[in-house]
């Protein structure tokens, strides 16, 4: 069982971090090969460039942190992304992790003119762990639940991905120290049965 890990938060001390180590002491805890990647650590640049534009099947010229992303994607059983809503939206950094990763050839094909994916990876189980200082129901209510529609309307269904997971943590900054343990103990179980479904 091989699984990635994505954090995309500036903060080392942030609540998202400690979500990220929880969850891959989990599952290095449960003999699952981790493939950690904290993107603001490894510098990742999410600026995509006009040769990196094509939607059609197509080898871009890609820097070497690129192709080792990429090259990591086919042998993934599970993938897990850890990140604050920013305005309705993942990070500016796992965007353009998205759009400069998951190209096509890579990530998915087109099949027809009509532009419906196939997706390529082996991958067929995601889970989404979010942070919010937004409440439910206004999140649910008032915007939509944007990132729901990003994760599994948009994003991973067309890479293949058919099992989407999503968990938020709400509200953090007034959360109290009790409350993270049990998010973080919360988290711990989400990955661990994300392992097992496997």
């Amino acid at each position: 069982m091989r699984i990635a890990v994505y954090l995309a938060h500036p903060r080392p001390d942030s609540f998202n971090r400690a979500l990220f180590d929880a969850v891959v002491d989990e599952l290095r805890g449960r003999a699952v090969e981790v493939v950690p990647h904290d993107l603001y650590a490894e510098n990742f640049d999410p600026a995509l460039a006009a040769g990196e534009t094509e939607t059609v099947d197509s080898t871009p010229a890609v820097n070497e942190q690129i192709r080792r992303y990429q090259n990591e994607l086919p042998e993934l059983d599970a993938l897990i992304f850890i990140h604050p809503n920013w305005w309705g939206m993942p990070p500016a950094i796992l965007t353009g992790w998205i759009q400069r990763v998951l190209t096509p050839a890579v990530a998915y094909k087109l099949s027809d003119a009509a532009g419906e994916p196939v997706g390529l990876l082996r991958a067929k189980r995601a889970l989404i762990l979010n942070t919010s200082d937004t409440t439910e129901d206004r999140e649910r209510d008032v915007f939509g639940d944007p990132l729901q529609q990003i994760w599994a309307a948009c994003v991973l269904p067309y890479i293949g991905v058919e099992d989407v997971r999503r968990k938020v943590f709400r509200t953090v900054t007034d959360s109290t120290d009790q409350q993270r343990t049990t998010w973080l103990q919360e988290a711990r179980t989400l990955a661990a049965a994300l392992a097992a479904d496997g």
